[in-house]
């Protein structure tokens, strides 16, 4: 069922950014690489939650060297600021795991007017990553991980309505997220060839988390009958992890990964016309220049 993966690989003297860390996988993600030795940099949302989870990282850990930074990834101004400090402040990034993300909520937009999921779970992370992008080149050998789903299965993109004004589904708009995500790490591994940086997707497992909040009470009862099925945070954070810290992986680049090994995603998410496609679409959409 679960295949568990243990690493003694140490991180000391590496900087870790991980969107999202205040709860859930994103959070032993952080307690995991903190243990390693690793300088964390947590960056969240919500200020007031992140406070109580910066303890836990830190007592969990006993690593002091943890730091809370707030981004909205659902707003572009807080995405420019957080990296203007971090490029400011940080010498160097060593890894980057795009781990927030919105599922399956009642439709709404972002501060820049993109559906909500699209909008926080790959378009905020896209220009995350193209803003800090010198700064993790300079840091190389570096790793760039986008947490994506299985989910991702059921998406296609929609190139034409990207923010699902037409019609919205929210089980759709989120699989179209997960689906874009991964194409992104393959148009990014490809840009970043020989370059010492590398990039990777994974789906973490059916994990018991926050993110059901938006399922309704049969999808939640549901939810609960599987729940001796599903992992726990440390378990769905130990793909993310292995992406992150995997010696091996090191030569590897655009692949997709679950349960600590590859694995197979779907015909769509390895179309790459459709994610040059999406690229494209998305540096027009968030005002960019990204080649």
């Amino acid at each position: 069922m679960f295949r568990s993966w243990s690493s003694d690989a140490r991180l000391d003297g590496k900087t870790v950014i991980i969107t999202g860390a205040n709860t859930g996988i994103g959070k032993e993600t952080a307690i995991d690489l903190a243990k390693r030795g690793a300088r964390i940099i947590m960056a969240c949302r919500d200020m007031e939650k992140t406070d109580a989870a910066l303890k836990e990282v830190k007592d969990a850990s006993g690593n002091q060297d943890v730091v809370a930074c707030r981004l909205d990834l659902a707003d572009s101004k807080s995405i420019r600021e957080f990296a203007e400090n971090i490029n400011k402040e940080e010498k160097q990034v060593n890894i980057l795991i795009n781990n927030a993300g919105v599922m399956v909520c009642p439709y709404g937009k972002t501060a820049d007017g993109f559906e909500m999921q699209i909008g926080v779970n790959h378009m905020g992370h896209f220009l995350l990553t193209y803003l800090l992008l010198d700064l993790i080149k300079r840091s190389s050998p570096a790793r760039i991980i986008n947490v994506s789903s299985m989910a991702h299965q059921w998406g296609t993109i929609n190139l034409e309505d990207i923010n699902s004004e037409k019609n919205y589904d929210k089980q759709k708009a989120y699989s179209q997220s997960k689906l874009a995500n991964i194409l992104f790490t393959r148009s990014l591994a490809k840009r970043l060839e020989g370059t010492g940086v590398t990039a990777y997707a994974l789906h973490p497992g059916v994990v018991q988390t926050e993110l059901w909040r938006h399922l309704n009470k049969p999808q939640q009862a549901a939810m609960w009958l599987a729940k001796p099925f599903t992992k726990t945070s440390v378990q769905g954070a130990q793909t993310t992890i292995y992406c992150a810290v995997a010696p091996e992986l090191e030569t590897e680049s655009g692949k997709y990964y679950s349960d600590c090994a590859p694995a197979k995603c779907s015909q769509a998410a390895m179309d790459d016309e459709v994610g040059q496609r999406l690229w494209e679409l998305s540096c027009k959409m968030l005002s960019i220049t990204w080649e």
